[in-house]
């Protein structure tokens, strides 16, 4: 059984949504300085790294939190699609020319943003691959229930509202940062688990991929 980790390790050099805060991680009690255990805090953007966004990220009001989202959508079948290099923007054209599997539910698109963790960069990177609103349209009529991407937005940088909203009012999952430079193409299961922070618009989340 091969088992890819694609979530990105939370380190003070991960690149962060311009605006948010970086992450800070400190220990407030020491084995050295005589604790008897190591204890660490953390603050953070639930928007770190790899995430999932809640419908309460862009819809607010009475739209979930995270900890409202159902869980069996975040877990099953899966599939990787390979975006081209040359495509920067993932659109309905785009996806009509794709062979995605009918009865596809779970579509995870991997594209030239996942070359991106690879280098390690701390910076901020504008020009990611992202989702257009007419191809978050498509996801939704296609009846895909879950959607993930390889950079820290589903939406490109200069227009995330309407990708979002499409996606979330109709109810479609949206994972963030995922790291898919080692996986290949094809179906695997899928195993995403947010933390349960309760009311939240979002949370961190430890996303693996098995071969099926």
């Amino acid at each position: 059984m091969q088992i890819y980790d694609v979530s990105l390790g939370i380190t003070d050099r991960i690149p962060v949504w311009p605006g948010d805060p970086r992450p800070k991680m400190e220990r407030i009690a020491k084995i050295e300085d005589g604790a008897d255990s190591n204890v660490s805090q953390i603050a953070m953007s639930v928007h770190l790294g790899t995430h999932v966004d809640a419908p309460y990220h862009f819809l607010g009001g009475e739209a979930a939190t995270v900890d409202l989202m159902p869980l069996q959508m975040l877990i099953g079948r899966a599939y990787v699609l390979q975006v081209a290099d040359g495509i920067d923007l993932i659109t309905a054209t785009v996806m009509e020319k794709a062979e995605i599997p009918p009865r596809t539910r779970r579509l995870l698109f991997k594209t030239r943003n996942s070359q991106i963790w690879q280098k390690q960069n701390p910076d901020f990177q504008e020009d990611f691959v992202a989702v257009s609103p007419d191809g978050a349209q498509y996801l939704v009529d296609r009846g895909i229930r879950l959607v993930g991407v390889d950079y820290l937005s589903v939406a490109p940088f200069t227009s995330q509202a309407d990708t979002h909203r499409i996606l979330l009012q109709a109810g479609v999952i949206v994972i963030e940062g995922m790291d898919l430079s080692k996986v290949t193409p094809g179906r695997y299961a899928l195993y995403c688990l947010p933390l349960k922070i309760v009311g939240a618009d979002g949370a961190p989340a430890r996303v693996i991929l098995i071969g099926v």
